[in-house]
């Protein structure tokens, strides 16, 4: 008797722990259902901002994707695959990091747009850019596709809209409205070389 006691209390403990744990989400399910949006910030690129003078149009006047970083990029596309998204449309911040990071997930064409430009040199437009995000996933998600949509863009951009700060190859999964404004979000580190 006294052991079911025993056996009785390890088990009602053992669920009130299970219920208590943040339930697991289904990344690929999120992507497909027209609310959310993955923000993805670019692979490891040594440095820090970029050289004066850069050019968006030279990468070699940027700071870029090191050996390191393209391996993170890879890696991350193949944990990607892992969760079941095999292909998606995937945006990016015209910065060669970024477009980098985009290409070498392997998920599909990728396309830069000005909307996920990094403020970095010229915080005073935070706001528009963050408004102009917010309307690039409107209109991203209004688009009957229904295909993952993954933005790759900075840092500054990513804690502009979510208020997360996030490290190189970090992605947040954003839920939004239905017009592309933030409501809540869950993180998940790059996945380790």
């Amino acid at each position: 008797m006294k052991l079911l006691k025993i056996i009785t209390l390890l088990i009602v403990g053992l669920i009130g722990t299970l219920m208590t744990l943040p339930a697991q989400a289904d990344l690929a399910k999120d992507l497909n259902d027209g609310q959310h949006v993955l923000l993805m910030r670019h692979a490891d690129a040594p440095g820090f901002g970029d050289p004066p003078g850069y050019q968006l149009d030279k990468c070699s006047t940027q700071r870029n994707l090191g050996e390191l970083g393209k391996k993170q990029s890879q890696v991350i596309g193949q944990w990607l695959k892992g969760q079941g998204i095999t292909s998606a449309k995937v945006l990016s911040s015209p910065w060669c990091r970024c477009l980098d990071t985009a290409r070498l997930l392997n998920l599909g064409s990728v396309t830069s747009t000005p909307e996920l430009g990094s403020f970095f040199d010229d915080m005073s437009l935070e706001k528009q850019q963050t408004r102009n995000l917010e309307k690039l996933i409107k209109v991203q998600l209004a688009n009957p596709s229904k295909a993952p949509l993954i933005l790759v863009t900075h840092h500054v951009n990513i804690q502009a809209y979510t208020g997360k700060v996030v490290s190189v190859g970090d992605m947040v999964l954003v839920k939004v409205n239905q017009n592309g404004q933030y409501l809540s979000h869950q993180h998940y580190p790059s996945p380790r070389l």
